[in-house]
């Protein structure tokens, strides 16, 4: 018979099994704080519980935690770390440090089935979900790096990295649950963002279930003929499709709207796609436009443009009253910064 997970455990799950074996009620609530106050990641952690009790434990559920397999650190401060899974598989994470904020950007899959033209992760096959534990567990031990490295908590968290956070929708949700409960991190719905690569029905079903964090959109390109080559999911998932599925989601929850517009040279950096850029920003409630640095990938025919291409089409919008900002690539000598994430050392 295969063990349970012991973190699909809710605390009364945890007093009724206790109760069942005979023991004291109260092993339930050390053991339960074990696991989302301390983060402990197996059950010898866990100190004040007797050893045969630990045994027990060991022998009646799975402990699925992650470990860390690598880490590194840029030039610019950012830390990547490799984790591997109970099952061998790996995935990374990054810690991106700034002056104001400490964000961890997590992943939400082992490998990507989107493809995306310009991101290494889309070149790796997906080979699974990622459990809500899991990926609970990279941000705690990215809050453990941050804290070690800066003596600071976390103040963020970006669903960025490897695969589309939507497309493992339930454990994503479970994640954000565990990591913003009074019994556990405590952080604030409002400091975490999901981002995807543009999944219609899912973004919908956010609005239904009036999630409390904020949604980015990586959008990269501006008419459905540019955006189906550089994104082939905007084949089923247009970007009229997208803007009726942001605006149905405001509606719902009132949360922070983020377009993300990596520039490729001479593929959408033109006054013209500025233009449609501010067409569709004009038709959804979101507040910002991210403006990102293209990163170099192996094999990849996709060049960043110029200092000043990069110039003109932000100040293009900014002049029309759009609210962008130019985000600067961290962690590119170490393949942590956007779109670079592919397990590599």
């Amino acid at each position: 018979m295969p063990q349970k997970n012991i973190r699909e455990f809710s605390l009364q799950d945890l007093k009724d099994y206790f109760e069942s074996i005979g023991d004291k009620k109260f092993r339930a609530i050390q053991a339960y704080e074990w696991l989302w106050k301390k983060n402990v990641r197996s059950f010898d952690e866990m100190s004040n519980l007797p050893l045969l009790t630990r045994q027990k434990l060991s022998e009646e559920f799975s402990f699925n935690a992650i470990k860390t397999d690598l880490t590194q650190q840029s030039s610019d401060g950012t830390l990547k770390s490799r984790f591997r899974t109970f099952d061998g598989h790996l995935m990374e994470g990054v810690l991106i440090p700034t002056e104001k904020r400490f964000t961890a950007c997590v992943s939400s899959q082992i490998g990507c089935s989107l493809s995306c033209a310009f991101c290494a992760t889309g070149k790796m096959q997906r080979m699974r979900n990622l459990s809500f534990d899991e990926i609970y567990d990279q941000v705690a031990i990215i809050n453990e790096e941050c804290f070690k490295a800066y003596s600071k908590n976390l103040s963020n968290i970006v669903y960025m990295g490897m695969g589309e956070p939507l497309l493992n929708y339930k454990n994503v949700l479970k994640s954000i649950e565990r990591i913003t409960a009074s019994d556990s991190m405590n952080m604030s719905p409002k400091r975490i963002t999901v981002s995807t690569a543009g999944v219609a029905k899912m973004i919908k079903q956010l609005g239904d279930d009036q999630v409390r964090f904020n949604l980015a959109l990586s959008l990269h390109a501006a008419n459905d003929l540019k955006r189906n080559e550089i994104m082939p999911i905007n084949e089923t998932n247009t970007i009229e499709h997208l803007i009726d599925a942001l605006n149905y989601f405001y509606t719902k929850t009132k949360n922070d709207i983020t377009l993300e517009y990596i520039l490729f040279k001479d593929k959408n950096d033109s006054i013209e796609d500025a233009k449609q850029l501010i067409s569709i920003y004009r038709k959804i409630p979101t507040h910002l436009i991210n403006v990102i640095e293209y990163n170099p990938v192996s094999g990849v025919d996709f060049i960043k443009p110029d200092e000043d291409a990069t110039r003109i089409f932000t100040n293009y919008l900014a002049d029309h009253k759009v609210n962008v900002r130019l985000r600067r690539s961290r962690g590119k000598d170490i393949d942590a910064a956007c779109g670079q994430l592919a397990n590599k050392s």
